[in-house]
């Protein structure tokens, strides 16, 4: 079960500007296991302790915080993004390079983040809780970024860890595409997220 950050798991500004590239290519490679496109044009980053912990050192180094009362503001922004046991949380992108395309996109997934699910083998499927932080979109469009998470009960969780197939997708009506089942790579690392 991930645990939330608290000061003590965060480096100096100096010390992490020394180790900055390491953990840059550490968190890349753990990320490889995390980040699941799900057709063309979304890709879904799980997050989890060591992903969160690096976008707060990131963000520390950039702002230049190095107050007490700062860091603390940083954690209490990302912490809620940790998976606590008996859920995955994750950040949703919707990636479309040309821009007049995104624009159109955008305005035509209006609520594709509450059509987002996964799901264990044998149970129904569970659609996304979204955007608890914000309001993420008008009635025009969409936002390109919706922050996620997906609750399971306990029969789900134990399903997942003896090893039941996870499966995720998007069922909005502009875009249905799913993932069936997530790869090994990515059951491996969503089971460890739970309890």
């Amino acid at each position: 079960m991930a645990q939330q950050l608290t000061r003590d798991d965060l480096f100096s500004l100096e010390k992490y500007q020394e180790m900055r590239s390491d953990m840059r290519s550490e968190v890349m490679a753990h990320k490889k296991n995390r980040n699941l496109a799900i057709g063309p044009n979304v890709t879904m980053y799980f997050e989890d302790p060591t992903t969160i912990k690096y976008q707060i050192q990131e963000m520390l180094r950039a702002e230049k915080i190095f107050d007490a009362e700062g860091i603390q503001e940083e954690l209490d922004t990302y912490n809620p993004l940790i998976p606590d046991g008996t859920n995955w949380k994750g950040t949703m992108m919707l990636e479309y390079v040309d821009v007049d395309e995104r624009i159109e996109a955008l305005a035509n997934l209006i609520g594709i983040d509450r059509q987002t699910w996964m799901q264990v083998e044998g149970f129904n499927k569970v659609y996304a809780i979204s955007n608890e932080d914000l309001e993420r979109e008008t009635e025009e469009k969409t936002s390109a970024v919706h922050f996620m998470r997906f609750e399971l009960d306990n029969s789900m969780v134990e399903a997942a860890k003896k090893g039941s197939p996870i499966y995720m997708g998007i069922d909005h009506d502009n875009y249905t595409h799913a993932v069936s089942p997530v790869p090994e790579n990515y059951h491996i690392a969503l089971v460890g997220d739970l309890k």
